[in-house]
């Protein structure tokens, strides 16, 4: 990911301002699920918007009062794209006192959005019966000035769909409420470290459910894998440890100004220990007042014996 711009949060300078989103890039980066990740956030989110349309969209300056963020997604499919009047556009709005707009442009490498519209046999808007790989390289062209103009580029190349949702929480989900945003995930090990973890607590020290046949292909969401772990002498403790840590910590970030702290619980395939640890210090983080979000990246991954490590 790349971001030559402040945090689209830390631009923010009155309560009074309608933030204004526009979301675009190449077809097939991600568009729709960042969108929908926007209006799970609280933001008004529209698709495919026809963009001369914008300021009639959100009217005269004082025609209304402070609204809710707006987030308007459109790309080459859109009615009416053209890059250089877009640009025009968004730069008259940028001028009024009573928004604050944000560009933010998904991109991909060739290479992954081939693969992407190969395997779900879609066609690409601009490919006109030609190879995958031509119709991108044409969009990236078209679009290439808007993403040199834009304020925040997220590239998604190496990113689950998971991955996408977590990085637009935690860019955006400060803009529609003022407590800070908390995410709370699970992770395996063996499938790589969370790159934009705050904090990292590792659950590879209670006993592996992974090692008992019946529950081997359950999770951590499963009754019977969370009673194993429950029984397990050291769990209570380090729970109640990790939690009290944490309602230690949260306060201070937001007292900081931290828009948001992403809280991962790792085990070694992430499906058993470090899933029930997450759902659980969700739901008593609930209890203290806290709304965190919770992420299970590794939860439909297979289960393993070659990852799991030597049976305890």
């Amino acid at each position: 990911m790349t971001d030559d711009s402040p945090s689209p949060s830390a631009n923010s300078t009155s309560a009074t301002k309608q933030h204004i989103l526009l979301v675009t890039g190449l077809s097939g980066a991600g568009k729709t699920t960042a969108l929908r990740v926007l209006e799970d956030l609280g933001w008004e989110a529209i698709d495919n918007f026809p963009i001369r349309m914008l300021d009639r969209l959100i009217g005269k300056p004082g025609s209304a009062g402070p609204a809710a963020p707006l987030a308007i997604g459109f790309d080459s499919r859109t009615r009416g794209f053209v890059p250089h009047e877009i640009m025009q556009s968004v730069k008259e709005l940028t001028r009024r006192d009573d928004l604050n707009v944000t560009t933010l442009y998904l991109d991909c490498s060739t290479g992954e959005l081939e693969r992407r519209y190969n395997e779900t046999r879609r066609r690409h808007p601009m490919a006109s019966g030609r190879p995958v790989r031509v119709g991108v390289q044409a969009e990236r062209e078209l679009l290439e000035p808007l993403r040199r103009w834009a304020d925040a580029v997220i590239d998604t190349t190496e990113f689950a769909s998971n991955q996408l949702q977590q990085s637009i929480r935690e860019q955006f989900s400060g803009i529609s409420a003022n407590a800070m945003s908390i995410i709370i995930s699970s992770f395996g090990f063996a499938r790589g470290t969370p790159p934009l973890a705050d904090l990292v607590f590792d659950m590879r020290f209670l006993d592996n459910p992974h090692w008992v046949e019946d529950l081997r292909e359950q999770t951590g969401l499963d009754a019977p894998v969370g009673e194993h772990i429950r029984q397990d002498p050291a769990f209570d403790t380090a729970f109640g440890q990790i939690r009290d840590l944490l309602l230690t910590l949260l306060p201070r970030y937001e007292a900081q100004g931290k828009s948001y702290v992403n809280i991962a619980f790792g085990c070694t395939g992430g499906r058993h220990r470090s899933v029930f640890t997450a759902d659980r210090m969700a739901k008593s983080l609930e209890d203290e007042g806290f709304s965190p979000t919770i992420i299970h990246r590794n939860l439909t991954s297979r289960a393993a014996d070659q990852i799991e490590g030597p049976q305890g």
